[in-house]
């Protein structure tokens, strides 16, 4: 039995072992998809990770990778285990699928849970992370946040332009007479920031609390949707796995 053999092998054996097979090519490339996720919200999604207060939001980009890793690792387990008729790899496999599993659905609940909090988190602390931290010692990745999304978003401001004068860089003197940040000008040139008229700044766009809470928002339901349709997929792996597993020990009896 440990090498696969059509003539010998029951008919029901044989169809379970080309449909676990055509799964773990499917679950491979599922596996890229879910890392590629991850990888994407990490690398190119993450600048405006610096102003949120929770961790949450990274936390299920690293699932996602973690997640995507195993699912390749497996499916290429799978391959052999199919074909190889080894139960020991059988059960090995259906354990990481049980693992993989729980991993994608915590991503989908964290993505979920975070959804439904972000707007309090916010205007909780928002505004207090843009008018103390920027421009401070220690805080660098805060002021590019700040200033990659003003100009991205066209904003300024957590609520409106207003909120500026709270802030401690401007109070500071360090500002250079500046009102608001240059980041918060249509056209960006030195000092731009010491005149806020709105056909200077953006000023009657509105603030950035909202069209960050949409961005943020818009990628969380991807991460949730991937985590939790990829679990689903895996539940017909599973199943396939125990009637193959089941099929092979009564052959072996």
């Amino acid at each position: 039995m440990g090498e696969f053999n059509e003539k010998q092998t029951p008919c029901g054996t044989v169809c379970l072992k080309y449909l676990l097979f055509t799964f773990n090519c499917c679950f491979w490339l599922a596996g890229l998809a879910v890392m590629a996720v991850g990888i994407w919200t990490l690398a190119l999604k993450s600048d405006y990770i610096s102003l949120l207060a929770s961790s949450t939001y990274l936390a299920t980009a690293y699932i996602l990778v973690v997640a995507g890793v195993v699912v390749m690792v497996t499916g290429v387990l799978g391959c052999c285990a199919t074909f190889k008729e080894r139960r020991n790899l059988l059960r090995l496999y259906f354990i990481l699928l049980l693992i993989i599993f729980l991993l994608e659905i915590i991503a989908g609940v964290l993505a979920y849970v975070y959804y439904q909090q972000l707007n309090t988190e916010l205007k909780e602390n928002l505004k207090d992370t843009m008018t103390k931290r920027y421009h401070q010692p220690g805080h660098e990745g805060v002021t590019s946040a700040v200033d990659k999304l003003q100009q991205e978003f066209h904003c300024c401001g957590s609520n409106n332009s207003q909120d500026w004068r709270d802030s401690e860089w401007i109070h500071s003197g360090q500002a250079g007479k500046r009102v608001v940040p240059d980041s918060c000008c249509k056209t960006v040139v030195p000092d731009c920031g010491r005149r806020d008229h709105a056909s200077n700044i953006y000023k009657v766009e509105g603030g950035c609390i909202t069209k960050l809470e949409t961005f943020i928002q818009d990628h969380l339901r991807v991460i949730g949707a991937v985590g939790i349709g990829i679990a689903c997929v895996q539940v017909f792996g599973m199943i396939f796995t125990c009637c193959l597993y089941r099929s092979l020990k009564l052959e072996h009896y």
